[in-house]
């Protein structure tokens, strides 16, 4: 059904696409750094990967951002010394974030949360074929950077976002549901892989001026959601290296 939708009101969606994309004021990437080390106890090395949310487009710093409150949170729950690295760029889908990865050097992770998907859902790529890179990616992750455990982020609410007219954000919607499911039809039952449980509660007090992207409220919900997350799986990537407190 969703098909023939999109179909039918294709002349539509591609003007709204044109015409939102023009409209959307372009936010930069949250400023700071994007690595560091929080936390005492057993290292923990902590990559956090992905798009603009991944990124911290909507805050101006990356301590109200994902990467950095989440290895504090981390750190909080596990007893850990949390080493964190955040590798992220605004524009990507999944394929490319693993591109990306493969281009840095001396990339190691015991865990890594990976933040993609809703661009493939407005690169209108098919749900099958981010699932294969989704999966070439944990595959990477696990093999060459030596992470234990990939946690994958669900892809938002679109169907919510302030910022898209209607149709599109219909469409858009019922595109990142489909994505969802094959995500976690994938996981389910799987040691190595993840999907984590949370379903962004948004309001636009909430969002990014955009209306598209999370605002500081909404990042917090986030990291917290993923760190509660994380520390369920911990016995699955946890190491056994004490770390001397610095």
């Amino acid at each position: 059904m969703v098909l023939a939708v999109k179909l039918a009101l294709a002349p539509v969606l591609l003007a709204q696409g044109v015409l939102t994309r023009a409209r959307l004021p372009r936010l930069p990437e949250a400023e700071g750094p994007r690595q560091g080390r929080v936390g005492r106890g057993r290292a923990l090395r902590l990559l956090v990967a992905g798009d603009s949310s991944a990124a911290g487009v909507g805050v101006a710093h990356q301590r109200d951002a994902l990467a950095a409150p989440l290895a504090a949170q981390l750190a909080d729950r596990l007893g850990a010394a949390v080493h964190w690295r955040l590798l992220a760029q605004t524009g990507l889908d999944t394929a490319q974030t693993l591109a990306l990865l493969q281009a840095a050097a001396d990339l190691r992770a015991d865990v890594a949360v990976v933040v993609t998907g809703v661009n493939d859902v407005t690169g209108q790529v098919p749900a099958r074929r981010a699932l294969a890179a989704r999966q070439a990616l944990a595959d990477w992750l696990r093999g060459t950077a030596g992470a234990r455990h990939v946690a994958f982020t669900p892809l938002p609410p679109v169907h919510a976002f302030p910022g898209l007219p209607q149709p599109l954000r219909w469409v858009a919607g019922a595109d990142a549901h489909r994505h969802n499911a094959a995500l976690r039809g994938w996981t389910a039952g799987r040691p190595d892989v993840s999907c984590v449980d949370m379903t962004l509660p948004l309001d636009p007090s909430a969002m990014a001026a955009d209306g598209f992207h999370p605002g500081a409220r909404a990042y917090a919900w986030c990291a917290e959601a993923i760190a509660r997350h994380l520390a369920a799986q911990a016995c699955r990537f946890h190491t056994d290296d004490e770390e001397t407190p610095a």
